[in-house]
């Protein structure tokens, strides 16, 4: 047990230097990290409670989601029901459930059909027999199609999921560091960034739908005739985005929709110069594009965001290239969003914020100061129990300890994680484990002693000995970190992380680096008895 092959030794020391260098960038300043090379700037980052910033909590619009999924289900079964040539009445969202009528001759027929469209619920709702929509006979022909609340909960789950990666990409481009983005809940994101004290210009790209629209203007009815109540059914009135606010009559029918876009770029009109945003549309975007503008040159179209008409140009010509601009009196600012906005890609479903807190730089500072305290103080006790309880064998334990935290600084530093204070918690409870490790392998060797083993045999039995009893403890140690991690959200996870990491560094370090330390000594020793 004592024994180590020269590559042995050599492996533990390499793999103990090389993950301790992974926390050397942690000592200096962002400005000097930042110009070595790209692999060697991985760092530890701070959370909000250390180095201050935004803590944003969104729920997504259950409502808007309903309402979407049974506007949904209508426009399935018209299309269904058309495909299939049956003729229909009354088709209409009514409550929980989309009806419609039809004719009694065509009534198995429409059933059969339209039963097409309900699908088994993913996961484990799927297994239940859940269904995305029940179809059933209301009698007299007319057929009900009800979304149940599973396939409700099934939707905006998928909201979520959708909103998270569109929220990130929106965080992403204002190019803030590290940023935490996170479901909690069913219908709730928690967004966290660190160091941005001021979340205004956060709040206003995180508050916007940002679906966008390219609809033709209804040019055979004035505003004033269409808020008078005289609005054909396939338009409906939108107000302008800027001040004063102006009153269009927009038809319905979407030309282009947004999810077309590839790009969108903030610029300046080389006519004007006013502020811009440039974008391009997708293969498919750029055809129905075309197809548009040479069938209605002459007529304006609107560019619609948010239900708000940007802008409302004439036609000139057909534009072709799969490519435009949207200028609307957009500051330069407001330009660069806008483009952020639509390179992010539109919310499936209106975002509301509904906690908001900001944590000042001073108190995150306090944390950090009060952090530090905590762990210097426990770590010059533990040191100094160490050395007065088992004297030369406690310095060789406070070695292994103090590699053990480098390790932890390194692992954390490769994973770009971000340490929180209940964290650095974690980092001082792996304090305690690691000296424990060592605790309980030194006292084995005090027994080994009395029971009359000779120095070196009472070394290599302690050692021995000892591996079932630290690997259980630190094994039931780390499922209760797994566990943690698995059901916790933000400072809990930030715990469970650095005490599961630091209960793999700390099993690394007891049974390779101090029996190395150790082995070394007693090679050079050849004790006849144990100083502990």
């Amino acid at each position: 047990m004592l024994y180590f092959t020269r590559w042995k030794a050599l492996a533990v020391i390499l793999t103990a230097l090389v993950v301790c260098l992974c926390a050397v960038p942690n000592f200096f300043p962002d400005h000097v990290v930042k110009t070595w090379p790209k692999w060697a700037q991985r760092h530890v980052v701070l959370g909000l409670d250390l180095q201050g910033g935004s803590h944003i909590l969104l729920e997504v619009d259950s409502n808007s989601v309903k309402k979407d999924k049974l506007d949904q289900v209508r426009d399935d079964v018209r299309r269904t029901l058309r495909d299939a040539k049956i003729g229909y009445t009354g088709l209409a969202v009514r409550g929980e459930s989309v009806e419609v009528r039809v004719k009694d001759t065509d009534l198995t027929n429409a059933l059969a059909k339209l039963r097409e469209l309900s699908q088994p619920l993913g996961g484990i709702l799927g297994s239940s027999g859940q269904r995305s929509v029940e179809v059933s006979d209301a009698g007299g022909g007319l057929i009900r199609l009800t979304v149940p609340p599973a396939a409700i909960t099934e939707r905006v789950r998928q909201s979520v999921e959708q909103s998270i990666q569109i929220v990130e990409r929106r965080i992403n481009e204002l190019g803030t560091v590290e940023p935490l983005i996170q479901r909690q809940g069913v219908d709730r994101i928690l967004v966290q960034v660190p160091g941005l004290q001021d979340p205004t210009r956060l709040k206003e790209l995180l508050g916007k739908t940002a679906k966008l629209d390219f609809r033709m203007v209804d040019s055979t009815i004035s505003p004033d005739q269409a808020q008078q109540g005289r609005l054909p059914p396939d338009s409906e009135v939108l107000m302008s985005a800027s001040s004063p606010k102006t009153p269009y009559v927009i038809k319905k029918q979407v030309l282009v929709s947004g999810g077309d876009l590839t790009d969108a770029q903030p610029g300046f009109d080389q006519r004007s110069g006013e502020p811009i945003v440039s974008f391009r549309f997708n293969t498919s975007g750029a055809r129905k594009f075309a197809t548009a503008t040479l069938e209605n040159v002459g007529q304006p179209f609107a560019i619609v965001l948010d239900n708000e008409v940007i802008s409302a140009p004439v036609i000139r010509e057909p534009i072709t290239g799969g490519s435009g601009q949207i200028s609307g009196s957009f500051t330069v600012q407001g330009a660069n969003d806008l483009a952020i906005l639509l390179r992010a890609g539109a919310l499936p479903a209106p975002l509301t914020i509904i906690e908001e807190r900001t944590v000042g730089p001073g108190l995150g500072q306090d944390s950090i100061a009060a952090g530090e305290l905590a762990s210097y103080v426990g770590s010059v006790l533990v040191i100094v129990f160490m050395l007065l309880t088992y004297r030369l064998f406690g310095f060789f334990a406070n070695v292994a300890v103090a590699i053990n935290v480098a390790m932890i600084f390194g692992i954390l530093s490769l994973l770009n994680a971000t340490l929180t204070l209940p964290g650095i918690a974690g980092i001082v409870l792996t304090v305690g484990i690691a000296v424990d490790s060592n605790v309980l392998i030194y006292e084995r060797i005090r027994e080994e002693l009395r029971a009359g083993r000779t120095a070196i045999s009472a070394i290599d039995a302690g050692f021995t000995r000892a591996l079932a009893t630290i690997l259980d403890s630190n094994i039931t140690t780390f499922i209760a970190a797994a566990v943690l991690f698995y059901i916790g959200t933000g400072p809990v996870r930030g715990f469970a992380v650095t005490l599961g990491i630091g209960i793999v560094t700390t099993v690394f370090t007891a049974f390779t680096v101090t029996r190395l330390i150790v082995a070394m000594w007693v090679a050079w020793k050849r004790p006849k008895t144990v100083p502990i």
